[in-house]
């Protein structure tokens, strides 16, 4: 006899009423880097924290550059921006926690250049 296995899901903290839409990894991004608020998110399996600094396009598809504040709970040796494809990031939310800008993130790169959707302001 087979016994019934329960799991557990992630909602986004804007999607909590199911008579309301849910937001997308998109304007949980776009919120987070306008009030520069730290994101936690789910990418390749790993729990995450997240500053987002950057949401830009390529190759027609949403990338974020952000840094990797927390790592399943714990800080990384060191601070580095890391660029993530939305579309592999799951459960994001905002954390509530502000970040500051890091000085590793450089909005003038070449990359950005035509296709930043948003950035952080200093």
């Amino acid at each position: 006899m087979q016994q019934v296995r329960k799991t557990l899901s992630v909602r986004s903290a804007y999607g909590a009423d199911p008579s309301q839409p849910q937001a997308s990894n998109a304007d949980i991004f776009r919120i987070a880097i306008d009030r520069k608020l730290c994101v936690t998110a789910v990418y390749n399996k790993c729990a995450m924290l997240l500053s987002p600094h950057i949401l830009y396009t390529k190759h027609d598809e949403l990338f974020v550059d952000a840094v990797v504040l927390q790592r399943d709970g714990k800080a990384p040796a060191e601070l580095k921006l890391g660029t993530f494809k939305l579309a592999g990031i799951n459960g994001a939310s905002l954390s509530g926690e502000p970040f500051t800008i890091q000085p590793v993130f450089d909005a003038a790169n070449a990359k950005y250049e035509g296709v930043t959707v948003r950035a952080v302001q200093p």
